[in-house]
């Protein structure tokens, strides 16, 4: 298939007329073409997009309407569904099942924001000046730059889009150059619902050349990205040229901790859902377990002889439990942090290499894999590995299990696996971050915030925090009997 960029309404190939080959990272096959923009196309997307916003038709017109926009994108993703999350796979290698779950949630975003759009109207504030009135209101942002990742490529697209476009700004976004397929499709069903001309544009690229264009820009007024913590720096740094408003999501290095007295069977199970779900390419995954240390050799045990049993394959087989890591670059680098946990000392207990079989020989498949005996000043302790790999280490009491946990500098989520209801919520308060689960790990939802604490980013996604970020606070004060001040004699 061959696919174009969307800007200021039309479809368009790259100026340079370059491409870029999408593969499937599950066999290495060629599924789509792509325009490769540039630095050029951004700013002829920018341009589109400040003249959109400036003209004033979209942040005019009533929220009501454009909810009703937003809401109707909800509408055709879910017609679509079966299209969507077939393209996710193919780009990603995650199992169907979860492309198919993560197009409901996406639908669910959209929705919620739809319903926002029109909620806030504003607040009157008493005004100490007599004869005068005092009022706060949310207005858009402006233009909004918005870059997206690679692994949850529509979902965090969602994420950016809904909110972005519910409050009346224009965006130009960049998916990841490598799994950009899902974001075209719904940039297709946004021109479909009847988003004007200008107010979404679509450029293809890397974060090099189209990424650092809209953080550099002076027209962008708002850039969102969701990626990596040198990337987020690098960005925070180019936004700084017009002091923009920035959104970042880093990362995390999330704590798992299990005490004692937790259901046992479901703390293991849900464990390796932490760290094993998506191959581990996930911002929240559970990377790091903590184990109280009277059951830790028996939770080990069984997490690796679960482990044992995970079956890598096709997304698209029914049967597949966890695809592919992304890319050559992405298993190699999964690899180093391999090596180097063995270096530092962690015992390897299962996994550390590519799987055998025949049929898995052309993805970049990596085999589920636990460390054991690590310490907190492992690197494969404190930075992010982003792939199949957990590392285990042992606890006594409760202050050392959230010293341990808040020893990094990431502080996007973690979880707490304890029957006794007051240690959960004592635990839970002294965890530096944005998201902690008690009994679970995972679950999100589009009336949640999200995003962490410390170095895990700036700002929150989802809930209405969500749509705050694409909104500016203005007070307007009138004057209701306005007289000379005499000041001046």
């Amino acid at each position: 298939m061959s696919k174009k960029m969307f800007i200021n309404g039309e479809w368009v190939d790259s100026l340079t007329k370059e491409t870029r080959q999408i593969i499937n990272p599950f066999n290495q096959e060629v599924i789509a073409k792509v325009p490769e923009g540039n630095r050029e196309d951004a700013k002829v997307a920018i341009e589109a997009a400040r003249k959109a916003f400036d003209q004033g038709d979209w942040a005019n017109t009533p929220a009501n309407e454009r909810g009703k926009i937003v809401y109707k994108i909800a509408q055709l993703i879910e017609r679509d569904k079966a299209e969507l999350a077939k393209l996710e796979t193919l780009d990603t290698g995650k199992t169907l099942i979860e492309s198919e779950a993560d197009m409901d949630d996406i639908a669910e975003v959209f929705r919620y924001f739809a319903g926002l759009a029109d909620k806030d109207g504003g607040e009157v504030i008493d005004s100490p000046i007599p004869n005068s009135d005092s009022i706060i209101v949310r207005e858009p942002v402006g233009v909004c730059g918005q870059i997206t990742p690679w692994n949850y490529p529509l979902l965090q697209a969602a994420w950016k889009i809904a909110p972005a476009l519910a409050a009346g700004n224009t965006i130009v976004i960049k998916p990841s150059e490598i799994t950009p397929l899902t974001t075209i499709k719904v940039t297709e069903l946004m021109e479909e619902a009847g988003v004007p001309a200008g107010v979404a544009n679509l450029v293809l690229g890397t974060g090099a050349t189209v990424g650092a264009e809209l953080s550099e820009s002076n027209d962008v007024d708002l850039i969102s990205f969701t990626g990596g913590i040198e990337t987020g720096k690098k960005i925070m740094q180019a936004a700084s040229n017009n002091v923009k408003n920035i959104a970042l999501e880093l990362g995390g290095k999330n704590p798992n901790l299990v005490f004692a007295d937790a259901d046992f069977e479901t703390a293991v199970d849900q464990a390796l859902n932490a760290v094993f779900f998506h191959a581990g390419q996930v911002c929240s995954a559970g990377a790091r377990l903590l184990v109280e240390d009277s059951i830790h050799d028996e939770f080990v045990e069984a997490l690796v002889e679960r482990t044992k049993k995970i079956k890598l394959g096709n997304g698209l087989d029914a049967s597949t439990q966890s695809g592919p890591l992304i890319s050559a670059e992405h298993r190699a680098k999964v690899e180093k942090y391999v090596e180097l946990g063995k270096e530092e000392g962690a015992t390897l207990a299962v996994g550390g290499s590519r799987p055998e079989e025949d049929e898995l020989q052309n993805g970049f498949f990596y085999l589920p894999t636990i460390f054991t005996n690590c310490t907190a000043d492992m690197r494969i302790i404190q930075e992010e590995v982003f792939g199949p790999v957990l590392t285990v280490e042992r606890f006594q009491s409760e202050e050392e299990v959230v010293s341990l946990a808040n020893d990094t500098i990431y502080g996007l989520a973690g979880a707490v696996w304890t029957t006794d209801g007051l240690k959960a919520k004592r635990v839970a308060s002294q965890l530096r971050m944005g998201t902690v689960w008690i009994n679970d790990f995972h679950p999100y939802f589009a009336q949640a915030p999200w995003g962490g604490y410390k170095q895990s980013g700036i700002g929150r996604e989802l809930g209405k925090p969500g749509l705050e970020e694409y909104t500016e606070t203005k007070h307007i004060f009138t004057n209701l009997d306005p007289q000379p001040v005499h000041w001046f004699k």
